[in-house]
């Protein structure tokens, strides 16, 4: 068993999917006002979502898993160019992290079996 992923039978992916996809649509909508207020290259303020988008399709691998995990801390290092994006950034990591942990709770029994 991975440490960085969830088993296939796991109904936490669908939740870890959708905390993916929620981050693709705040991350693009937040681009535009990185750019206008913090001045960011559009590439650097769209990266995130990007990353976001291609963790969400790879899910079903441990790559994507790793990818979502380093969307998530670029999530929060957006922070650093503006600052709003410390706790847009910082909500996301905390329901990730707290869905991949009750997901790892659920992974518990069926590894056992």
């Amino acid at each position: 068993m991975s440490l960085i992923s969830l088993t296939s039978r796991n109904p936490m992916r669908t939740v870890v999917l959708s905390v993916l996809v929620f981050e693709i649509i705040v991350f693009g909508l937040a681009v535009p006002v990185m750019i206008l207020v913090s001045h960011i290259p559009a590439g650097l303020a769209g990266g995130a979502a990007v990353l976001a988008l291609v963790a969400a399709g790879l899910l079903r691998r441990t790559l994507g898993y790793a990818i979502g995990w380093l969307t998530q801390l670029v999530g929060v290092s957006l922070g650093v160019l503006t600052p709003g994006m410390f706790a847009v950034g910082g909500i996301f990591l905390a329901i990730w992290v707290l869905c991949f942990v009750l997901g790892k709770r659920l992974d518990a029994p069926l590894a056992s079996d």
